[in-house]
């Protein structure tokens, strides 16, 4: 640690404490959550990062077991992903815990289609890697990210700003939608569809038949003009609903 030796009193102290902190910062491990559908792959990249004293594992598994609030309360820095859903992962960037940082994602294993790309950078994807990135070229890219870099193939970063730049005098204005107006049980019922609950498990706990939740959900799809029901979710968050069960 290095700071002025000039520096005293009050403002002296207050410089050294900050430094300190900055210390304790760079030098805590990366915390990363595996969240890869290979369990082969899952299972080696655990042993890897395990070996390597400034990466920590916080969680792992695959998408349809592990909840998205069980990865926000992991406090991970860094999603590590072998499969794109934009519409999942912008559920799970937008439903960050409220003074916590929003972890961020990397992707590995990816094919080199600009379109699969640009899906991912829209979707909010911090870094791209593709299926024949190195193991230590996957370890100095969690490292990268974790620390706000963004990093992605060198050709597909070229067609990203081509895309860019050709479509920069040609910008259109995204349509505004109003505000629907969900009645209390639709938004009661939506807080439960966000946490990933069936129709078989809200129509038992709200007592309502099957037959009766299904067409909520249907209408609710309408009125926010969404296609799917995680959609239908980062809609309503959008337009302020706190979706509380």
């Amino acid at each position: 640690m290095s700071f002025r030796g000039e520096q005293t009193g009050d403002q002296g102290a207050t410089r050294v404490e900050s430094l300190e902190n900055m210390e304790a910062v760079r030098d805590s491990p990366v915390r990363i959550f595996l969240l890869l559908e290979n369990r082969l792959l899952r299972e080696a990249m655990a042993r890897i990062f395990r070996k390597r004293g400034d990466l920590l594992i916080v969680g792992s598994g695959g998408k349809e077991g592990c909840a998205t609030q069980q990865i926000l309360e992991s406090r991970c820095s860094v999603v590590l992903l072998d499969f794109l859903d934009p519409d999942w992962i912008r559920l799970t960037r937008r439903r960050e815990n409220a003074g916590q940082a929003r972890p961020r994602f990397l992707l590995i294993g990816m094919g080199g289609e600009f379109d699969q790309f640009l899906a991912a950078v829209r979707a909010g994807v911090t870094s791209y890697l593709l299926k024949d990135a190195s193991t230590e070229e996957i370890i100095a890219a969690v490292r990268s990210t974790s620390h706000g870099s963004a990093i992605c193939p060198p050709s597909l970063c070229g067609c990203l700003f081509e895309c860019v730049s050709s479509t920069a005098d040609c910008v259109s204005t995204p349509p505004v939608f109003a505000r629907p107006l969900l009645t209390l049980r639709q938004q009661r019922l939506s807080a439960l569809i966000a946490k990933g609950w069936t129709n078989k498990e809200i129509a038992s706990h709200l007592n309502l038949s099957e037959y009766t939740v299904r067409n909520h959900v249907h209408r609710i799809l309408k009125q926010v003009n969404a296609r799917s029901r995680s959609h239908a979710v980062e809609r309503i968050l959008s337009h302020g609903y706190a979706l509380t069960p």
